[in-house]
């Protein structure tokens, strides 16, 4: 798989999901890479209508989610974890990309 979820992510994306008014059932989570960010990409995440798939989308399942990702981004995450946190540093999802040589300090952005 390219992206792996972390057993905290999973939960908080379930509830986030759910939060949302949406399912799993009808729902699957899209992650990717665009151009942006301190460092030169960033991540983003969203939920998305499981009809939006294209031929260009590499699809995955992680327990009770499916992933999504698009072909450009997928050379980007391979290898990549998404966990999330709960620290005294604030809360959020956090990116581990084993292709990222540097990344910002907020660490939702990277460079290769």
């Amino acid at each position: 798989m390219s992206v792996v979820i972390t057993e905290t992510a999973r939960k908080e994306l379930i509830k986030n999901l759910e939060e949302e008014g949406k399912s799993t059932d009808m729902h699957h989570l899209r992650v990717g890479v665009t151009s942006g960010g301190c460092s030169g990409l960033q991540y983003f995440m969203e939920f998305e209508d499981k009809s939006n798939l294209t031929d260009e989308d590499n699809k995955f399942t992680s327990e009770d989610i499916d992933l999504v990702v698009d072909n450009k981004s997928f050379f980007y995450l391979l290898g990549s974890q998404l966990d999330y946190s709960s620290g005294l540093n604030g809360k959020g999802f956090e990116w581990s990309n084993p292709n990222a040589n540097r990344t910002c300090g907020c660490g939702e952005s990277f460079s290769l």
